[in-house]
């Protein structure tokens, strides 16, 4: 080739990149107009209206109330950095780019300078070639869980669906698969109800550190967002956008609940917080369905939705349902890091119901589409208490306590699990449901078990029974609490629960 035509095409493959780039953002606007138009006629035709005192009218959904227990799955573009990577992996396209971390020289070392080789270079790695969803859903009912889904779009702003508003997605890149749908149809099909999580409205703080690298060319603003400074308001593009991704997976997928991380206090204004509840409630409204969507905010949670609390829980009961999402290892699958053993989600599990809370329980599966042996072995394992003890679970209500015994809770609120002890079988929690009352030791005994809230005040007991036993128990009520007597063997190491009949 003469060198003249060497150097041109230098400058004409970047021109050519920038062209083609360019018309996809142009498509991506096109579909944006489109999304909010929709929201608006929705919207438009009620019955809710963008504003609080509207929006206190809708009423969480009861299914939510009785099913307890969902599954959510971390997975994407992160896991292929983060599976392998040091600790703090867990946000990998915004821990690529710190200096101060680890991830930062582990991501130089395995694929390249941070000025070419950024993030969005890590997504076409994430072929995800072993991805059944059959197989999940399969898991996650084996697991007990009532509801399931995926992370629909995480702090990185990749689609795990065919979207029409970002050519960052699943179908188009990585796995091209759409991702969303698979897991809908087939957790669907295994009778659970379907959620999906989004994340995606604090990439406007999580790509930031990526305006000192590859960032910076401009070309990719649809997936790092506009170069801004750190302290700047989220544009309206960017939150245009926010609002439609979640639009157009509600239109397409139609999913029973939706939950967002922190973005609602953290980036999103106001305005569209509101239009995105109207928006919701009115979609379910006029298509006959119901829908909860669940927050981290309590100033929201004052007018609508379901409040969530991240990796801790309330410490008392509430007259509202609410929900926990904790993981049972890491967010993403770490090779490396340890996970909850099947007896602590079986007692968290429980402590979470006796005060009328769900948990929403995270399992990150590999980047290649497996759930890890370990997460799948702590699935099963909560999956086989629950089909001995669901009875107390499923369905229930709190009773008049939550429960006694020697281990407190340190703290209530968000980010406060890991300053709890563990239960022992002297704690006990009390769930009831058709006039049943279930008290269920969070250990297997070593002696009798002695519950002092059902003394004879509480009740006259005309019946005490162990669920997944046949073994008849000795039991006595006196004003000092009801004795049971400890049995040859008990069904469960993990919780056993005691259901119990008063006289009418």
């Amino acid at each position: 080739m003469p060198k003249n035509n060497l150097n041109s095409s230098v400058f004409i493959l970047p021109l050519l990149a920038a062209f083609f780039s360019t018309a996809t953002v142009r498509a991506d606007e096109v579909a944006l107009t489109n999304e909010l138009k929709t929201i608006e006629a929705t919207i438009a035709q009620g019955p809710f209206q963008p504003d609080w005192e509207s929006l206190k009218a809708h009423q969480d959904p009861e299914w939510f109330r009785d099913a307890k227990f969902g599954i959510y799955t971390h997975w994407g573009p992160v896991t292929v950095g983060a599976e392998d990577g040091p600790a703090g992996g867990q946000w990998y396209g915004h821990s690529l780019y710190d200096t101060n971390s680890p991830t930062f020289k582990y991501h130089q070392k395995k694929f390249g300078d941070q000025h070419t080789v950024g993030y969005k270079d890590i997504i076409p790695k994430f072929t995800a070639e072993k991805f059944n969803a059959d197989d999940w859903a399969d898991l996650f009912a084996k697991a007990g869980a009532k509801f399931a889904g995926p992370v629909a779009v995480h702090h990185d702003n990749f689609a795990m669906w065919n979207s029409q508003l970002t050519r960052w997605n699943s179908q188009n890149m990585g796995p091209h698969r759409d991702i969303t749908s698979e897991l809908e149809k087939s957790i669907r099909a295994h009778g659970l109800k379907f959620i999906t999580t989004f994340h995606h409205g604090y990439a406007w703080r999580y790509f930031e550190p990526a305006f000192q690298f590859d960032g910076a060319d401009g070309l990719n603003t649809d997936l790092y967002t506009e170069v801004h400074d750190h302290k700047a308001t989220a544009s309206k593009h960017f939150q245009d956008m926010w609002l439609a991704m979640v639009d157009e997976v509600l239109h397409r997928y139609q999913p029973d609940l939706i939950w967002f991380d922190f973005e609602f206090f953290a980036v999103i204004q106001p305005d569209y917080e509101k239009k995105l509840f109207a928006d919701t409630y009115d979609w379910a409204a006029q298509n006959n369905r119901t829908i909860g969507v669940c927050q981290k905010s309590r100033d929201i949670h004052k007018f609508t939705s379901i409040l969530d609390f991240e990796r801790g829980r309330e410490d008392k009961i509430t007259p509202y349902p609410w929900l926990t999402d904790t993981a049972a290892g890491e967010w993403f699958h770490q090779r490396s890091a340890p996970y909850k053993s099947v007896s602590t989600l079986v007692t968290t599990l429980v402590d979470i119901v006796s005060k009328n809370g769900c948990l929403l329980l995270d399992v990150g599966p590999a980047a290649d589409g497996t759930i890890p042996p370990t997460a799948r072995a702590r699935l099963l394992g909560l999956g086989d208490w629950l089909r001995l003890n669901g009875e107390a679970i499923y369905g229930t209500r709190p009773w008049k306590i939550y429960g006694e015994g020697p281990t407190k809770q340190a703290k209530a609120g968000g980010f406060s699990e890991n300053a709890d002890k563990p239960f022992t079988a002297q704690d006990i929690r009390f769930t009831t449901k058709a006039g049943v009352l279930y008290a269920i030791a969070l250990g297997a005994p070593n002696g009798e078990v002695k519950i002092a809230a059902l003394n004879s005040a509480a009740g006259k007991i005309t019946s005490v029974n162990l669920l997944g036993s046949d073994e008849k128990l000795a039991w006595q009520q006196s004003a000092d609490g009801l004795v049971i007597q400890p049995v040859k063997s008990w069904p469960c190491q993990h919780a056993v629960t005691f259901k119990i009949i008063f006289e009418p």
